[in-house]
């Protein structure tokens, strides 16, 4: 099903958010944490990518294993970066040939190992150009694409980062996917904006419980300088180990949902870092069952 679909269809999504393991038995492994959060009745999962497009292959695989052992909808991550049109038309093709219809359309970041790498001698520079690309090639897939609630880390001008989302959308993305942020205000503000600048596709709300205070630090690096509220820190601070860390994490995360909640988000996306018991805790707290009793 695509996701435009689900969320026409129900007042609020949620999905899970998974990343392919570097190991074959990690993979078989994922695949339980999978079955085990399938319960909870998500409206779809997703699979990474890695940057500069390394684990592209084993995207590709973990994405059609989910499709082939189970009934979830599946959506893809697809970066461009570093790729010609001819590697992302077969990609493409390969995906529309096994069933797969929604696509996260990402520009991606560049090798590890050149951090200088030159976007502008790509086929496609900007996502913006891979959304025109998929719309145009392949019309019935649907595709989503990545929004930052505290700023692009590439572009601290927030106008100019609302008018390149803008750019994404105007190319025919259906909907948009969150940056994990971990204060509903910035949510909320960058709601506000796309709203002011035309926006009107879907914004759904990445969130991420924290698990551990090492977790915490690389997560901030890895989203680019993810903004961490005072109040998180010193309870995180206060914990007196990482079993402790993740009870923060799932009572912070479990309150930002909430509070979304209450506010009418469109989505909700779980980063579960592949990973079931902090998303099943979650799901206890806000005492409920399974999505369906969040849908409605």
């Amino acid at each position: 099903m695509l996701v435009k679909d689900l969320l026409e269809k129900h007042k609020t999504t949620f999905s899970f958010e998974f990343f392919p393991p570097k190991e074959d038995a990690a993979a078989d492994r994922l695949l339980d944490t999978i079955s085990n959060l399938m319960p909870l009745n998500p409206s779809y999962v997703s699979v990474t990518y890695g940057a500069g497009g390394t684990t592209r292959d084993k995207t590709h695989d973990l994405v059609i294993r989910i499709k082939k052992q189970t009934d979830i909808t599946v959506v893809s991550h697809l970066t461009c970066v570093g790729s010609s049109r001819e590697e992302m038309h077969a990609i493409l093709e390969k995906y529309r040939e096994a069933g797969i219809e929604n696509i996260l359309a990402l520009r991606g970041d560049p090798p590890k190992d050149n951090p200088d790498f030159d976007h502008s001698k790509d086929d496609f520079t900007y996502a913006s150009d891979l959304v025109t690309y998929i719309k145009k090639h392949f019309p019935e897939m649907c595709v989503g694409v990545a929004g930052f609630p505290e700023g692009h880390p590439a572009t601290p001008n927030r106008l100019q980062e609302i008018d390149h989302l803008k750019e994404k959308v105007d190319a025919g993305a259906d909907y948009i996917v969150t940056q994990l942020f971990f204060d509903n205000r910035d949510f909320y503000d960058y709601c506000e904006r796309c709203e002011l600048a035309g926006i009107h596709v879907p914004n759904i709300a990445g969130i991420m419980p924290v698990s551990t205070k090492s977790g915490l630090i690389r997560t901030a690096e890895l989203a680019g300088g993810a903004r961490i509220p005072a109040r998180l820190l010193k309870a995180v601070y206060r914990a007196e180990n990482d079993e402790y860390v993740e009870k923060v994490g799932i009572h912070w995360a479990t309150e930002q949902i909430r509070d979304l909640l209450d506010n009418g988000v469109r989505g909700i996306q779980f980063f579960t870092l592949n990973s079931s018991l902090a998303t099943q805790e979650i799901y206890k707290s806000l005492g409920v069952r399974d999505s369906a009793q969040l849908r409605s």
